[in-house]
């Protein structure tokens, strides 16, 4: 299988992985005008499957190293399948959250408190499985990045505060998906065996692991998404009808972003095999730059805010030193 093996390609493997999960949702974004989140959402978990399984079948049985995907799921233990779908399921939890945060509050602000709070907890969670790398310069970097995501939220008030029907509901169901993500990279951590070069009886592969992880995703999608389309955080219910109603654009738009994501989701995994999962995870989360600077100078979703320029600049450079800190604590 495909293995890296030098710290500078495991880094770079991260920046991709940043810039594919900060851009996923700008094709929930552009069909948000014709096309209900919660029906985008099925076609987003499709294309994380579909890709996950691309990449195991090629990338997986491809090189001299490590295990190939259909050996490697001959000898899987039921305990690493279960805590790789267990990843899977837990993620869409989050995420699902995630999605329906930027359908009410936008990018700029689902982004930096989600997922910046799902890289503090990450990071933390995966350091204390598995220490790797310089406390102070790790630690140091979450601080800051803590601190971005109190500047946002402030922003986020300031700016509801000048609605006449102001809602802290995107607020809090970020939060929640924040919490919720930062706890799922873990358990497919925790399936794979830890130095991809020499793999272990019952652990998984990464690309195998991904195979579960979107496996875990997609089986609970029809229990997730299936009550939030009958009850949904806003507007009115949806079924399955409206769903085969949508035309192919709003359905490749879906795809399409399940794609994006898994393809940073993918070299996240590759990456962690040198970089260490805090790292890996930490860097990949630098997502929440890429996405806010798309929500703040693309769609300009606090363009009727007034006074957070310096706020919002403030959060930008907190986030950036702080994934620069998460980069050099290796």
């Amino acid at each position: 299988m495909f293995i890296i093996d030098s710290y500078p390609l495991a880094v770079f493997f991260c920046i991709i992985t940043m810039l594919c999960w900060g851009s996923w949702a700008n094709t929930q974004k552009l069909a948000a005008s014709s096309w209900r989140f919660e029906l985008f959402y099925w076609d987003y978990v499709i294309g994380i499957a579909l890709l996950g399984l691309i990449f195991a079948i090629t990338l997986g049985n491809s090189g001299i190293e490590g295990r190939g995907f259909i050996e490697d799921i001959k000898q899987a233990s039921e305990a690493s399948i279960f805590s790789a779908i267990t990843g899977g399921i837990i993620f869409n939890a989050a995420n699902i959250l995630l999605c329906a945060a930027i359908a009410i509050a936008g990018m700029s602000v689902a982004f930096p408190v989600g997922i910046g709070l799902a890289l503090v907890i990450g990071v933390i969670v995966n350091y204390i499985d598995h220490p790797l790398g310089n406390k102070i310069l790790l630690f140091g970097g979450v601080i800051l990045i803590v601190l971005a995501i109190l500047l946002n939220a402030f922003a986020y008030r300031k700016m509801q505060s000048g609605n006449k029907n102001p809602t802290s509901k995107g607020l809090i169901l970020s939060i929640v998906s924040g919490v919720l993500m930062g706890l799922f990279y873990k358990y497919v951590a925790a399936s794979m065996f830890p130095n991809f070069t020499v793999p272990e009886s019952g652990k998984l592969s990464p690309y195998t692991a991904i195979v579960f992880f979107s496996m875990g995703i997609l089986a609970s999608n029809f229990l997730f998404n299936t009550v939030l389309m009958r009850r949904p955080f806003t507007g009115s219910p949806v079924t399955y009808k409206d769903y085969f109603k949508g035309g192919f654009k709003n359905h490749i738009t879906g795809i399409l972003g399940g794609i994006i994501w898994c393809i940073g989701m993918s070299f996240s995994i590759i990456a962690s095999g040198k970089a260490g999962p805090a790292i890996s995870y930490g860097l990949g989360q630098g997502a929440t730059v890429v996405a806010a600077i798309w929500g703040i100078y693309v769609w300009k979703e606090f363009k009727e805010a007034k006074g957070v320029k310096v706020i919002l600049s403030s959060m930008l450079v907190c986030y950036i030193i702080g994934l620069v800190m998460i980069i050099l604590s290796h």
